[in-house]
């Protein structure tokens, strides 16, 4: 089994998501959301769009658009592999949002699981990847990967498949202002 980046952010988020949702097979009932749907047509436009496109500002030389990576632990679809000047890769993705002055932890989650899925097919190191936020003017924002967080996509990554392979019950999240909107609550023992 591998893991998607939406696998480790539910499981961050509480890890009896990923037991309810991936063992149990209970769905989340979750409706489409307008911005999503939204977010998926901007998406193929700035691709299309972008298409030849080399942001030299940020020391882009080549660039791999739409690449669905895969290794023994992950998988996922990158919206752009980067090749920079310095040898290095980074991935870019399009969010349909507007740019806070912060990056949410679930966005870093993503590029932190980009950046061992193109280090592992690519062989190059990464230790960055970028954000462009379409409700901000196509805001371009840098965010920096440590080879810790690296290690942590990974041990995530393990701990998914135990629970989903060996019907594993886990712990709550610990922040329980979380459970309140959660889908599960009602049949979640705390």
């Amino acid at each position: 089994m591998s893991c998607t980046p939406s696998h480790i952010i539910e499981y961050l988020y509480c890890p009896r998501f990923t037991y309810f949702e991936y063992v149990l097979c209970i769905p989340q009932y979750e409706e489409r959301h307008f911005k999503v749907e939204k977010g998926r047509q901007v998406h193929d436009i700035k691709l299309e769009r972008n298409k030849d496109y080399l942001r030299k500002r940020i020391g882009v030389t080549e660039k791999y658009a739409d690449q669905y990576l895969t290794n023994n632990l992950l998988r996922g679809k990158i919206d752009e592999v980067l090749l920079l000047n310095d040898g290095t890769m980074a991935s870019l993705d399009y969010k349909f949002a507007k740019f806070e002055d912060r990056i949410y932890d679930t966005y870093r989650t993503q590029l932190e699981c980009y950046a061992v899925l193109i280090e592992d097919n690519y062989g190059k190191e990464v230790n960055k990847g970028f954000l462009v936020y379409t409700r901000s003017s196509n805001k371009l924002v840098e965010v920096e990967i440590n080879g810790k967080s690296k290690q942590d996509i990974k041990q995530v990554c393990n701990e998914v498949v135990e629970v989903i392979e060996n019907n594993k019950f886990p712990k709550a999240t610990k922040y329980k202002q979380r459970c309140l909107g959660c889908t599960y609550r009602n049949i979640c023992v705390k």
